[in-house]
């Protein structure tokens, strides 16, 4: 069975494609476009890992990332056009894995996805994107 990754963001164009470009490389690609939907989605389907925007529509992404920790480890990669270094320290503090912000590149994303999706970050896609990743798989998860 391939990973499941829930990517939560509100902007459709986002969503599509970082579903898209997750599902090229073998994962089970899910999406949110509100907190609501988010939580939800993690208690019902058990992603391997979650896929954050922190700017959505009815809870802030951290409030989001505060109540998965409340109940679930599931890792985290925050995605988000929010740089400032006080989003940053919070989400980490909070429980982030790891941060990544917008604009990026896919093979970022995917090299930021923490374990056990991590391990196969390098699979080639099987449609248009053809990035080659930068980092070696020993390196690609800040988590353990």
């Amino acid at each position: 069975m391939s990973d499941r990754v829930l990517v939560v963001d509100d902007e459709p164009p986002i969503l599509r494609a970082v579903a898209a470009n997750l599902r090229a490389r073998g994962y089970q690609a899910q999406t949110a476009a509100t907190g609501t939907a988010a939580l939800s989605a993690v208690e019902l389907e058990l992603p391997d890992c979650v896929v954050l925007d922190l700017g959505l529509p009815d809870l802030h992404g951290l409030e989001v990332l505060r109540r998965l920790r409340s109940w679930t480890a599931v890792p985290v990669v925050v995605l988000t056009a929010a740089d400032g270094e006080h989003d940053k320290v919070k989400a980490f503090q909070i429980g982030a894995d790891d941060y990544v912000t917008k604009p990026f590149s896919m093979v970022e994303l995917i090299a930021s996805t923490p374990a056990p999706t991590a391990r196969r970050w390098w699979r080639p896609a099987t449609s248009a994107s053809t990035s080659t990743p930068s980092r070696s798989p020993a390196t690609a998860s800040r988590c353990g």
